[in-house]
């Protein structure tokens, strides 16, 4: 939404002359507040959703300007949107950034007794966790080492919806592509994560790997209606939504204790190893405990699936109704694609047009609508004082050529999912 404040009354004019004497720092009471009963609003999240938050927020900053306080349910925040306010803050923060905590998520883990993983940490807990993962999920080394992974399983989608066209006696398959891409996306974070597949892109997939799927897809849809209440209203408001999100959490904590006790069990036999995952390096490491290596996994299983899969589908939905671009793409794929056979950890240096339309995508449909932040000492945005604590190989075509609506639902996605046509290409 950066920029998304500005218009003409904003504009200042030129003028020369001597400078303008500094003016006095504004008391946070000062600061335009969103218009509006904070307890109404929660009332209106309840029982439509925060679907439209992100259009709410953009049209209060053409209203009030590039600051304003907002205010959901007793929670206090302030909200800025230009680029020299979220540097500020980010220097302000440092080395251990106080975030916004998933309510319903710490809920879980707190009335379960499970530990925390490094989504739900702040401050010297959060630095430690994150520092000991990165070597084995962030560095350039560990990228390299699960990236063969990542190409197997972009393979076998590619092959399973080729397959599904071929079939077609038209040639071309009409299809809502959202629920492959999901199982695309959980079938790789499974394997990169865990050293294991579900077979979600096979004709027919296990109970267990389905049951999987729905308690993700629970999970997160009870997130949404439940993130912005207030823990002591909801728990009489929302008792059955509190019910499918503690099942739905206990079946993926299950699921990944499951998996780490099979991994822990081979590692043990001496079994000869080589490298199957990153819960495998974690162990083999032995820089965490199992439980805060099973609360991480976890944490990276949930937030890895659908941040990935509604960017991919509007990557092709893109690309579908921009057939030059795709065209072009298909031909640097084509020039790159012996290479990157050889080598796969080649894409990210043999396809730059593709890592451009790729971030071309993500900013147009970004995963998320903000980044919150706790300041923890007292700092001056806009000149307003702002008190410690305060959060803040195929074708693809389609007919539609509108902008697809976005809708606000823990994540960005679209409020529509687009109807995609492959066809083969000989």
């Amino acid at each position: 939404m950066a920029g998304a404040w500005l218009s003409p009354r904003w504009a200042r004019t030129l003028t020369t002359g001597a400078a303008p004497a500094p003016k006095a720092v504004l008391p946070f009471e000062a600061i335009p507040q969103c218009p509006g009963n904070k307890w109404l609003r929660v009332l209106r999240i309840w029982r439509e959703g925060p679907e439209d938050l992100h259009l709410q927020m953009q049209q209060t900053f053409q209203e009030l300007g590039p600051i304003f306080r907002y205010n959901v349910g007793g929670r206090q925040m302030v909200c800025v949107t230009l680029p020299e306010d979220v540097e500020r803050l980010k220097r302000a923060e440092g080395v251990q950034p106080r975030r916004m905590v998933l309510e319903p998520w710490l809920a879980h883990r707190q009335h379960r007794g499970h530990k925390c993983g490094v989504f739900l940490l702040n401050g010297p807990a959060w630095r430690s966790d994150r520092l000991r993962l990165n070597p084995d999920v962030m560095s350039p080394l560990a990228v390299q080492k699960y990236m063969p992974m990542v190409d197997r399983v972009a393979r076998d989608f590619s092959k399973a919806l080729m397959a599904k066209v071929l079939r077609s006696a038209r040639g071309a398959l009409t299809v809502d592509i959202q629920p492959s891409i999901f199982h695309y996306t959980l079938e790789a974070s499974n394997l990169v994560l865990f050293g294991e597949r579900l077979g979600l892109l096979s004709q027919s997939p296990s109970p267990a790997s389905l049951n999987f799927i729905h308690a993700l897809e629970a999970m997160l849809r009870s997130t949404v209606r439940l993130m912005f209440m207030p823990r002591g209203l909801s728990r009489w408001t929302s008792t059955e939504v509190w019910k499918e999100h503690f099942e739905a959490w206990d079946y993926i904590f299950q699921y990944a204790n499951n998996s780490i006790q099979k991994i822990y069990q081979e590692l043990a036999l001496g079994r000869p190893h080589h490298y199957s995952g990153i819960v495998a390096e974690l162990l083999l490491h032995a820089d965490m405990t199992l439980d805060t290596i099973k609360a991480s996994s976890i944490d990276l299983t949930a937030g890895s699936v659908d941040t990935t899969a509604y960017p991919l589908l509007m990557t092709l939905f893109e690309l579908a109704r921009n057939p030059e671009v795709q065209q072009t793409l298909r031909q640097e794929s084509l020039l790159a694609e012996a290479k990157i056979s050889e080598n796969p950890q080649r894409a990210a240096t043999e396809l730059p047009l593709l890592r451009a339309a790729l971030k071309e995508t993500l900013r147009l449909y970004p995963v998320g609508i903000s980044v919150d932040r706790q300041v923890s000492s007292d700092m001056v945005l806009q000149n307003y004082h702002i008190p410690a604590g305060v959060l803040k190989q195929f074708q693809v075509d389609t007919l539609t050529q509108e902008d697809i609506k976005m809708v606000y639902r823990f994540i960005l996605m679209p409020s529509t999912i687009p109807l995609l046509t492959f066809r083969a290409i000989n």
